[in-house]
């Protein structure tokens, strides 16, 4: 009995060697397996990914942008893993205009709100380069810069007012000799003053009032001799360059 006890025992212990070892070598094998598998599974991922990425492709309109397998797997990818685009550069905000002058100013103001804001080179006349900004600007952009040249336009005439034509002054009529004489301030007893025409010629007779005494003179004020007398004298003409004396 005794010996019955012991070889079964022996028995008993030799199965239960036998099943773990075979349980052991299951799961050694199982996790080979997979091993083994898993590179086939990760082929098998990708193929299927591109495939998927080629039919949404097929699916686009022609006009559409091909999408970009860098662009498909940076969606799945962390955002902690994704390359974040670089900030502008200090040197390319403090660049400073090209000149002083208000073009190179206002250039550089208006490219700091859109960096990709180009601007035509004009260097012709004002109604060339006015004909070429029509040719390269749509219809709407013409009609909202010839809106802008009318205001413009305004304002500078508001600013500008067209001047006053001045006063033309009379030109001070230049008096002539008889004239002159005639004019002449001042009142000194016994003081000549001759008579003159319309023309400013010394009138054919003269008289000093302060004496009596008339005579018959040429237009230029040269009195004629032989004619001075206190009595009634006429000088009707001047074409013999004497008076009469009546």
């Amino acid at each position: 009995m005794f010996c019955r006890s012991v070889l079964g025992h022996k028995a008993a212990l030799s199965t239960l060697s036998i099943l773990v070892a075979l349980l052991i070598a299951g799961q050694a094998v199982t996790i080979y397996f997979v091993y083994q598998q898993n590179g086939q599974i990760n082929k098998l991922t990708r193929t299927s990914q591109t495939l998927q990425l080629e039919a949404l492709q097929r699916k686009l309109p022609a006009s559409a942008k091909p999408v970009n397998k860098m662009k498909m797997s940076m969606v799945s990818t962390p955002l902690a893993m994704r390359v974040l685009p670089l900030a502008p550069s200090a040197g390319n905000m403090d660049t400073a205009p090209a000149s002083n002058k208000t073009e190179d100013q206002v250039k550089h103001l208006l490219q700091q709100g859109d960096p990709r804001k180009t601007f035509p080179d004009l260097k012709d006349n004002l109604m060339a380069n006015l004909k070429s900004l029509k040719n390269t600007m749509t219809d709407g952009e013409w009609k909202s810069f010839e809106s802008w040249m009318q205001k413009w336009l305004l304002f500078e005439m508001a600013r500008n007012p067209k001047p006053e034509k001045p006063k033309a002054i009379p030109a001070e009529k230049v008096q002539t000799k008889c004239q002159a004489e005639a004019n002449s301030g001042g009142v000194r007893p016994g003081r000549f003053r001759p008579q003159c025409d319309g023309n400013g010629d010394y009138l054919p007779k003269q008289c000093n009032a302060s004496t009596g005494y008339c005579w018959c003179s040429y237009k230029n004020g040269t009195r004629i001799e032989g004619t001075a007398t206190r009595e009634k004298l006429d000088c009707p003409g001047r074409s013999s360059g004497r008076g009469r004396r009546r």
